[in-house]
């Protein structure tokens, strides 16, 4: 019963979320800066106080913050997690930006991925390349 609860909860939260894009909580804020050397396909990044990337402040303002955490599952998976499964290139950031933009179902469990249809490619191309910056 309980989990079924949460699981209703979850839900509620995700739906009214994805119809606000202010409805966003203040995130601390950082900025990251990511080198990757021609040799290898590593990213190192670092972290300092101050200013948002680009593609950090698009999911700061849209709707992916009532779904989505830094660090942690909430009803879709912890951008940390993403950044784990996909390498940074070209092909995965054009592929999830796709998946942003047109929604999508079952690569993270049962609850689909809601559509940013009025998003631009190359804003969720921005998203995406903050997203899969963030290597635990």
């Amino acid at each position: 019963m309980k989990k079924t609860l949460l699981i209703l909860g979850c839900i509620s939260l995700a739906i009214a979320s994805c119809g606000n894009p202010d409805s966003s909580s203040k995130q601390e804020e950082t900025t990251t800066t990511s080198t990757t050397t021609p040799d290898t396909a590593a990213t190192v990044s670092t972290e300092t106080p101050g200013e948002m990337l680009p593609g950090e402040k698009l999911v700061a303002k849209s709707d992916c913050l009532g779904c989505h955490n830094k660090t942690q599952k909430v009803v879709g998976p912890a951008y940390v997690d993403v950044a784990a499964k996909y390498p940074s290139n070209e092909e995965n950031i054009n592929k999830l930006a796709d998946v942003i933009i047109a929604g999508g179902k079952g690569n993270w469990g049962e609850i689909p991925m809601t559509a940013h249809a009025g998003l631009s490619k190359d804003d969720a191309k921005s998203m995406v390349t903050w997203i899969l910056s963030l290597k635990k």
